[in-house]
């Protein structure tokens, strides 16, 4: 759950979390539209970004992002994940399969400080007004 002031307001998921040669995940979150815009969401994926590395030793996350959604597009941005290249006719969204823009952040590209934290202190540093996330 994503909650602000105590209210849901959103649902970040890491799922299929694989282990083995993989270690890696896929993000996936929806937030309701009066939280949109207020850094919500960036906010509660770093901090299950740092999360998946520091807690669970995982290796690499992934999102995937419609071209056309532009608000995700500015939550990979933000989060600084890696553009790697179009997924066509990926997941089956509204009736047809879509087009997905595929997005990803390695553990080695993130400098993790002893609090565990090392997406949210950047995520922090570069958009100290965001809503905070509980």
């Amino acid at each position: 759950m994503i909650t602000v002031h105590g209210r849901l307001v959103g649902q970040i998921t890491a799922g299929p979390i694989q282990y083995g040669a993989l270690r890696s995940a896929v993000l996936g979150y929806w937030v309701d539209r009066e939280a949109a815009g207020r850094g919500v969401v960036p906010r509660a994926a770093a901090l299950l970004i740092d999360h998946l590395f520091v807690e669970l030793g995982l290796h690499r996350i992934e999102v995937t992002v419609r071209p056309e959604n532009a608000a995700s597009l500015r939550v990979v941005e933000k989060l600084h994940l890696r553009p790697e290249g179009m997924r066509q006719a990926a997941i089956h969204v509204d009736g047809a399969w879509r087009d997905h823009l595929v997005f990803a952040l390695t553990a080695e590209e993130v400098a993790t400080g002893d609090d565990g934290r090392g997406v949210l202190r950047r995520l922090h540093r570069e958009f100290p007004g965001d809503t905070p996330v509980t």
